[in-house]
């Protein structure tokens, strides 16, 4: 009996194994890509985000007549392997991004054998709707949050005597982070519907912490935003919007626990 739980236990590890060299191949596959198109990607991508032809800058300035000027900000890399290793760091961080399908498939998969058939059936989809809303996210980070932060940022300056000359890793790191943070928050949804699921959470906790989730939103766009109200209010409402969806969602959950208890 021992030696059949142990090789059933192997058998698992084995199985853990081959997912997680799945997914690491797969991010590889998007990271070779992506270092081969690094120079258009680095230039149309992310450092045309310091500039006034920027869509989202362009958008502001037609419909809300917020017109950016060109943002004073100088690129440079402070040593010798700085450019190359941030290349590294560029196409894993791209590789994570757009393999995180497969990625959450994988671990999906590992995980679902283990689950009752209830369960599963709780959670039929969930790859799908997982994924959609982390690029849903990462959409609204890269056109949103990131620009505007770069915006201000790029632009706010203690004195004229003082120049904003950034790094490549502290411009990136803060460009990247803001939107692969923005992919994980949208998942709030769906992390609300698992812990009800699981029974860590209820609505009614969530509607009891609605006003000072708000706040906390508020206080986080106007860290993260030019400080005009117009962009604040362009970044709280899709998450509070969020939050609202995820009380919803666990209200939903909630009840149907109760239905199958009553089974």
């Amino acid at each position: 009996m021992s030696n059949d739980k142990q090789m059933t236990f192997l058998s698992h590890l084995e199985e853990l194994r081959w997912r997680l060299v799945k997914a690491v191949i797969s991010i590889l596959i998007f990271a070779i890509i992506i270092w081969i198109y690094q120079e258009w990607i680095m230039e149309n991508l992310f450092l045309s985000m310091n500039k006034k032809t920027f869509i989202t800058f362009q958008l502001m300035c037609d419909y809300t007549k917020i017109c950016i000027t060109e943002i004073p900000v100088k690129m440079q890399s402070m040593s010798m392997g700085g450019q190359f290793s941030y290349s590294m760091m560029m196409s894993f961080m791209g590789g994570l991004v757009l393999s995180f399908p497969y990625i959450f498939y994988q671990f999906w998969g590992f995980v679902r054998p283990g689950l009752k058939l209830n369960e599963i059936n709780a959670t039929k989809g969930i790859v799908f709707f997982v994924s959609l809303l982390f690029f849903s996210g990462i959409i609204f980070g890269y056109f949103i949050v990131a620009p505007l932060s770069v915006q201000f940022f790029g632009s706010y300056q203690i004195s004229k005597e003082i120049e904003n000359n950034f790094t490549i890793s502290s411009y990136m790191g803060t460009v990247f982070s803001t939107i692969f943070y923005s992919g994980l928050l949208f998942l709030l949804p769906m992390v609300s519907y698992l812990l009800t699921r699981i029974g860590l959470i209820t609505p009614v906790f969530l509607r009891k912490y609605r006003k000072h989730s708000i706040v906390v939103v508020l206080i986080l766009a106007a860290i993260i935003t030019p400080p005009d109200v117009v962009s604040q209010i362009i970044v709280s409402i899709p998450i509070v919007i969020l939050y609202e969806v995820g009380i919803m969602v666990s209200a939903r959950a909630a009840k149907k626990i109760e239905r199958e208890s009553m089974t």
